[in-house]
């Protein structure tokens, strides 16, 4: 796409606004002890149902989902709409088992999973291999923001040059920027640039659907060449798993795989736990499914592309959106919906790399240092490993075929999926679950997914070519992260029956809510 000024002006207008706020952002709300890893890492553990749900809305729906949903629908037709029944997924089970973890974070400081983990089974194996799944999961998906970030960057006309260093130079600025404020802000950057980006997302999807549909001839039209013009689409896309589209259960499975996932990932736990408390992520899980609608809109524009013959750029249907904006709205327009795109990229890439940072320092650090670790010490390790991981994020995209990065990420799902029985099991049961069966079952069950994703072949006989295959217990294919789910549950579910029968546990479960969390008190006061 061809370089415009005015695009170009407002684009970065916006962009250098939303960093000052990053800066800005370490004097907002800012507590006297900003050494505390609950201050630099949760915000201080303040934030109420408003703030929250910009910080969740933000955290949930990034420039991958605002360029992948409509890509997906683009080259796949109405299959691309599994994300609408996945985020109805996704908060009723928030709804079920996030208020109590809050609650006990509040009353017990976790500030990670591994912390409730480690407190509700005193297993360092197990709270390890939590951890290790986390920071496995967490790192494509911080990689695939930055995707999102080349993808606004090539869109404008940048980084076209065939120097590396010039091709990928607004790449490296704009992780600078980012590491540079959330280094120094922590999560109060996200909450606060979160406004904005959600403010600029709602304004140019709305606009789009309203004014796009009049000039096109109305949603019939853009259905039926939408659907003609899908006809004439040879095969699904090399990248893309062939069962996809020919096979309803995959559609299910990944709506429900992908909602089970999404509260497991250590960047939405940050985001919930950054909240007042229980009360206030009842009420985020009961208002959030209103960007639902956002997002199905957003699909739409994936159906406008493909109805008025849009050729994305390279043959890469992440540039559809781009395009399609680019092509029909004043440039000054584009500049904002581009901002509002790249935002929507630093958001999430922010808490991202929070998260891996408390991640690293708190269960890594912190749990196998052999000597007392200070908070100023544990806070400094978190800040220089949300910077690390970060730069290892950028060397994956810069580096990799982002093909490649995008089949990989679908590993990311079925691994932190597999930490759902632990989570449930511990919250929900009292001495049932073995913390012996648990592990067992999540080293089977990520052993088996990873394999299985990796025999799924792309159209060159590429590994990670899928999400979906055949498991050994069923005739037809379905997302692994289900079917791995399925295997954990039962070697978990065995296990523990076992080790109960020859050997009955009494260790006491540490995880009672005994009183409410005096910053939920107060919270229930101010409600």
């Amino acid at each position: 796409m061809s370089f415009n000024a005015v695009t170009f002006a407002v684009f970065l207008a916006l962009l250098v606004l939303i960093t000052g706020m990053g800066f800005v952002a370490s004097r907002w709300r800012k507590a006297a002890d900003a050494d505390n890893l609950d201050e630099w890492a949760l915000g201080g553990r303040t934030f109420g149902p408003f703030i929250t749900w910009f910080l969740l809305g933000g955290d949930l729906y990034s420039a991958y989902t605002l360029i992948a949903v409509p890509a997906a629908l683009y080259s796949m037709g109405a299959f691309g709409f599994y994300a609408v029944p996945n985020a109805i997924v996704l908060y009723a089970l928030g709804f079920l088992f996030l208020p109590k973890l809050v609650s006990l974070a509040h009353q017990k400081g976790y500030v990670t999973l591994t912390d409730f983990v480690n407190d509700r089974f005193g297993s360092k194996s197990l709270g390890l291999a939590i951890t290790l799944t986390g920071l496995l999961a967490t790192l494509p998906y911080l990689a695939l923001q930055l995707v999102g970030l080349e993808v606004i960057f090539g869109s404008l006309g940048l980084g076209g040059s065939s120097n590396w260093l010039m091709r990928d130079l607004p790449l490296l600025i704009a992780f600078g920027v980012l590491a540079a404020y959330t280094y120094s802000s922590g999560l109060r950057a996200p909450a606060l640039i979160a406004f904005v980006k959600d403010g600029l997302t709602y304004l140019v999807v709305i606009v789009a659907v309203i004014y796009l549909p009049i000039k096109l001839g109305g949603f019939d039209t853009i259905f039926s060449s939408a659907s003609q013009a899908l006809a004439t689409k040879s095969t699904t896309p090399p990248t893309a798993d062939p069962a996809v589209a020919v096979n309803p259960n995959v559609y299910m499975t990944l709506a429900l795989g992908s909602g089970m996932a999404f509260f497991l990932y250590p960047h939405a736990i940050t985001g919930v736990f950054a909240s007042r408390g229980a009360k206030t992520v009842r009420r985020n899980m009961s208002v959030l499914p209103i960007y639902t609608v956002l997002l199905g809109f957003v699909g739409l524009l994936g159906l406008m592309a493909l109805a008025v013959g849009i050729k994305p750029q390279g043959g890469n249907p992440q540039y559809v959106v781009p395009q399609l904006l680019a092509e029909f709205f004043p440039p000054w327009f584009v500049g904002v919906a581009f901002a509002a795109i790249a935002m929507s990229a630093l958001v999430p890439a922010a808490i991202m790399a929070i998260a891996a940072g408390n991640l690293v320092s708190r269960n890594l650090y912190r749990q196998f240092a052999r000597g007392p670790v200070s908070t100023r010490s544990e806070t400094l390790v978190s800040k220089v490993v949300s910077v690390l991981v970060k730069v290892g994020a950028l060397v994956f995209v810069l580096t990799l075929d982002t093909t490649f990065a995008l089949n990989f990420q679908l590993l990311g799902g079925i691994w932190i999926l597999q930490t759902l029985p632990t989570v449930l099991f511990g919250l929900f049961t009292k001495r049932f679950a073995d913390r012996h069966a648990l592990l067992a079952g999540l080293l089977v069950s990520v052993v088996y997914g990873t394999w299985a994703a990796y025999e799924v072949k792309t159209s060159t006989g590429a590994p990670f070519g899928g999400s979906t295959a055949t498991p050994f217990f069923l005739s037809s294919p379905i997302y692994i992260a289900i079917s791995a789910l399925v295997i954990n549950l039962a070697v978990v579910v065995l296990g523990s029956l076992l080790v109960h029968l020859l050997r009955p546990s009494r260790r006491e479960d540490s995880t009672r809510i005994t009183a409410p969390s005096k910053a939920e008190a107060v919270g229930s006061q101010h409600s």
